[in-house]
């Protein structure tokens, strides 16, 4: 009996030991600037928004872009469909308040059947097609398809963003989408610089290589060599600043598809041009490779524009062909290089964003919530201490211990799965001090009872604690059930609390059964106990 109890002891210490070095130990070094090994910097416990400071971010996904893309890339796929097939036709457009739509006019009467069988190989999947009469057909695209596409813009919109995020470097970032609608929230603890993630997160980043066709130039001159009306496979796109002799008002016509895009990019760094200017070097994939070497090897002494969010930013002129590298000169600073290589390597947005609000936490507001949660937990602990030293007397110290012990795996847990600590968090660390002082006031209850029915001081330990073990065992669940509903359903400071309050349960059940019963065991192999005090 008594070397298991050792051993119990023993492994009671060493838990306490382990939790406090790797969540208690970091909180204070970093206090009182004690000296802390890396890997324990590695795993502190992290602070949320509301206790470190920083920026909240809701946002909406425009998704009509997304099916005004697709519905864009389907019309143009069967403009070159039938053309190759001659099959005439007057018109291909996609309205500018109908992203889900797009029509064709002018097909003849005999021609009708081949159109039908031309539309079906790349429409019919995805769009319903519709007869006007008089050779106009529009195409709608299927309800399931276009609910796919909004929440797929919306799913990838997010995994951009959290790319993007980390790329920036922010500790323990919180991405979320709320339930049930396109918009999305974006936690940033310790930003200060707002404006700058905002237009990193914002940009859509999608780059195109287009072919020249006219341009640069301005857009009057450029309409006038297609006798005012462009064909429908091209558009023209204004330049940068940059990308014309420092000219602003300057226009290029281009093909509306791109042989190779942003997609195609397997690495994008910063580095320097010819003239050791700030550009950014890429990398394609294999697949974007051959496309690449094609284009450019089939179209030597014509010039490309690299087209990025429809704008051009420069235009080189092809001298040979280029394969699987390439590099993007456009008057960048060092920063926009760098910003425009982290968009680029985190992929292009499926569509843009507005910003529907912007809330902003100071550092110095942090740390008043900081020191506001950390007094209103010891005076719980104070308090909590107090009551059970009067009311059950030198039993209360059981308790006491058995509490700073869970309180102190609670931050050692926290810290090591990576838990984020916010404001609704201390909440529910407070809270698990309330749940950890009722567990042992249903075990002492107990073992007062058995003591008033005669029984020994071990005897009723042992009633106590095995009586009482499945009432605390129910509790626990069903507060754990909650605690799993809140994490669930709820949003960012919800999920803070429902977390704390979740692996203070766990660690509860440990504390107030093991810990606490080891040390009534420990106290009766010193001394015969004729009276227990409680």
């Amino acid at each position: 009996m008594y070397k298991n109890l050792r051993w119990k002891l023993l492994a009671i210490v060493a838990v306490i030991a382990l939790f406090f070095t790797v969540g208690v130990y970091p909180l204070l070094a970093d206090h009182f600037h004690w000296p802390t090994p890396g890997v324990l910097k590695a795993h502190a416990l992290k602070l949320g928004l509301d206790l470190k400071g920083g920026v909240q971010l809701e946002l909406r996904v425009n998704t009509d872009d997304a099916l005004r893309i697709t519905s864009t890339s389907t019309s143009e796929q069967l403009r070159d469909s039938l053309k190759s097939g001659n099959i005439p036709f007057t018109a291909v457009t996609v309205p500018t308040t109908a992203p889900t739509t797009f029509r064709v006019e002018g097909i003849p009467p005999d021609r009708d059947s081949a159109f039908r069988t031309a539309a079906d190989e790349i429409a019919a999947n995805n769009y319903d097609r519709n007869p006007l009469g008089a050779g106009v057909y529009e195409f709608r695209m299927k309800p399931n398809v276009e609910r796919d596409l909004r929440e797929q813009a919306v799913d990838q919109t997010l995994q951009t963003i959290d790319r993007r995020v980390n790329e920036l470097g922010v500790t323990e970032p919180q991405i979320a989408r709320q339930p049930q609608n396109d918009q999305i929230i974006v936690q940033l603890p310790g930003v200060s610089d707002v404006a700058h993630a905002k237009d990193i997160i914002g940009k859509t980043a999608i780059l195109e290589f287009k072919l020249v066709e006219a341009g640069p130039g301005a857009k009057e001159d450029l309409l006038k060599q297609y006798n005012g009306t462009l064909p429908g496979e091209m558009e023209i796109v204004p330049g940068s600043p940059s990308a014309a002799g420092g000219e602003s008002n300057v226009f290029y016509v281009v093909r509306k598809i791109a042989t190779v895009t942003g997609q195609d990019l397997r690495l994008a760094k910063p580095g320097l041009d010819e003239n050791n200017q700030p550009a950014v070097h890429f990398e394609l994939k294999s697949g974007g490779a051959t496309k690449f070497g094609k284009l450019s090897g089939e179209n030597i002494g014509r010039y490309l524009a690299i087209v990025l969010d429809n704008r051009v930013i420069s235009a080189p002129k092809l001298e040979g062909r280029i394969t699987d590298q390439g590099r993007i000169s456009g008057g960048f600073t060092a920063e926009t290089a760098n910003d425009l290589s982290l968009t680029l390597r985190s992929g292009s947005l499926p569509a843009s964003l507005t910003y529907l609000s912007e809330t902003v936490v100071g550092p110095s507001l942090g740390a008043d919530s900081i020191r506001s949660g950390v007094i209103a937990s010891l005076v719980g602990l104070l308090l909590i201490m107090a009551f059970m030293l009067i009311y059950y007397k030198l039993s209360g110290i059981n308790a006491i211990v058995a509490l700073v012990a869970n309180l102190v795996i609670l931050i050692g847990l926290m810290a090591y799965i990576g838990a984020v600590m916010t404001l609704p968090g201390i909440a529910g660390f407070v809270l698990t001090m309330g749940v950890g002082v009722d567990s042992n006031v249903l075990i002492f209850e107990r073992i007062k009872e058995e003591i008033a029915a005669q029984r020994g001081v071990r005897a009723a330990i042992n009633a106590g604690f095995s009586r009482v073990f499945l009432t605390l065992l129910d509790t626990h669940v069903a507060s754990l059930i909650s605690a799993l509903f809140l994490f669930q359903f709820g949003t960012g400071p919800i999920r803070g609390f429902a977390t704390t309050l979740s692996i203070g349960l766990f660690v509860n059940l440990f504390t107030s059964i093991f810990v606490s019963r080891a040390l009534y065991e420990f106290e009766l192999s010193q001394r015969r106990v004729p009276a227990l005090s409680i």
